[in-house]
């Protein structure tokens, strides 16, 4: 069963998406709280993951982050990881007050951007009880220096630096595609990045737009999730890795899940980034829902 939901984060904004709960039973569920990667929104085949999820008997609340979709929040398509975790724990006090939820048994499941929040959300709030950061970015500053190439680095932290000037002109942020065909530029310039995010969006996702603005480049490239993975336990840790991974590249994401704490399980698929939300669904939430299944 689903239905349509909207809570309040602290500072006022208003963010829109789903409560998922079985059918069967009248009790409180475990409940899984979700969210989307970088700019995507949550008709980008969250449903698939939660409807696994609620058919294990657990239920879901899955939203958009501020600024996207179907929330509310400006600059529209701004995209601050740090105010995304702080509207995740909005998020996990709202579930506390869904009658269908045990708050005693949350966890909380991201994918990519959302993956690197998990990590995050795991270490800094015990009200989270089971993590899965699924393909997760694990190095803002070492991401982005593997997905722009060297020569260009200078060029955008420039074109940083003069967006900053604009703004506090008061003049609009400059904005850049999320994707774009192969040379062009774009946050996420892998040719993956845009045949999926396009297709996806054209079958699924009428709400998702193709820019961002630049500012989210530059605290992409400034945020570092992996710092707090040790930090993660007690909680219990999957990572679900796509083990050919070149946007959230897969040998930094290895690195990090070497530094966690036990408990702790890895989930290595020989896929690329993208393919965890289709070919390999079946093996990426699999893993998730024994994960949960086993700490929830």
């Amino acid at each position: 069963m689903r239905k349509d939901i909207e809570f309040k984060t602290e500072d006022g904004t208003t963010l829109r998406g789903w409560h998922y709960a079985p059918s069967f039973g009248d009790g409180r569920f475990p409940t899984i709280v979700m969210a989307h990667g970088f700019s995507a929104v949550k008709e980008l085949l969250l449903d698939r993951f939660a409807e696994a999820f609620v058919a294990a008997g657990f239920a879901a609340v899955v939203y958009d982050h501020r600024n996207l979709g179907a929330s509310d929040g400006l600059p529209r398509q701004h995209i601050d990881p740090w105010q995304q975790v702080r509207d995740w724990r909005d998020a996990i006090t709202y579930a506390e007050t869904l009658p269908q939820t045990d708050a005693q048994r949350i966890g909380v499941w991201g994918s990519s951007y959302a993956g690197a929040h998990a990590m995050v959300l795991g270490a800094q709030d015990r009200r989270v009880r089971c993590v899965v950061a699924q393909v997760p970015l694990t190095s803002g500053h070492a991401n982005f220096r593997r997905l722009v190439r060297a020569d260009q680095i200078v060029v955008m932290q420039r074109a940083f630096d003069e967006d900053r000037r604009r703004r506090s002109r008061g003049e609009p942020a400059q904005l850049i595609p999320v994707v774009a065909p192969e040379g062009q530029p774009s946050a996420l310039p892998t040719p993956d990045s845009y045949s999926w995010m396009t297709s996806r969006a054209k079958e699924h996702a009428p709400s998702w737009r193709n820019e961002v603005t630049l500012q989210s480049a530059e605290l992409f490239s400034e945020y570092e999730p992996g710092a707090y993975v040790e930090f993660v336990s007690p909680t219990p840790l999957l990572m679900v890795v796509a083990l050919d991974d070149e946007l959230a590249v897969a040998d930094e994401a290895l690195k990090t899940y070497a530094k966690a704490l036990e408990p702790k399980r890895l989930e290595g698929i020989r896929c690329g980034h993208f393919d965890v939300y289709d070919q390999y669904f079946s093996r990426s939430s699999g893993a998730a829902v024994s994960w949960f299944i086993e700490h929830l």
